[in-house]
């Protein structure tokens, strides 16, 4: 599925119909280059579960930022920093991954060998300044049925 973002305000509405269809343990794997949305993007997951979008930021220094107030506690991951798998299974992403809440990953590559067998991916690429597409697919069944229940949400 691919969906043009104009700008920030529908990516967060992208994320937020995203949001409505996660269940705890989902995960969502972001891809894309600096600049591209995927903080953003997670604004909108956020905000789809009732958190508040203003303690959302990229987690770059702090590697997670864990939020807990809304309908299920979103993880929020950015492993741009580190350089290996080892650096990642040192933090214990495994509890997280699989665990009570949403997963939202920037940086996914990084987890090579580690990338879970079944997830939400979101490729997010620059089409002007302000416009942004974006690719998602499913990877395993529920992710398949995840997208089934995003491709009935109007987008424009």
């Amino acid at each position: 599925m691919k969906i043009v973002s104009s700008s920030r305000k529908d990516t967060i509405r992208i994320g937020m119909a995203i949001a409505r269809n996660l269940k705890a343990g989902d995960i969502v794997c972001l891809f894309g280059e600096f600049g591209s949305g995927k903080t953003v993007l997670t604004k909108g997951i956020a905000r789809g579960l009732g958190i508040k979008t203003s303690g959302v930021i990229s987690p770059s220094f702090v590697l997670l930022r864990q939020h807990r107030e809304g309908r299920l506690p979103l993880y929020h991951f950015d492993l741009y920093r580190l350089k290996t798998t080892a650096d990642i299974a040192a933090l214990g992403y495994e509890d997280y991954f699989y665990g009570n809440g949403i997963t939202v990953t920037e940086w996914a590559d990084r987890l090579e060998r580690l990338m879970p067998k079944e997830f939400l991916k979101i490729e997010l690429f620059f089409k002007t300044e302000t416009e942004r597409l974006l690719k998602i697919s499913g990877v395993g069944k529920r992710y398949k049925v995840l997208l089934d229940g995003i491709r009935e949400f109007r987008f424009s």
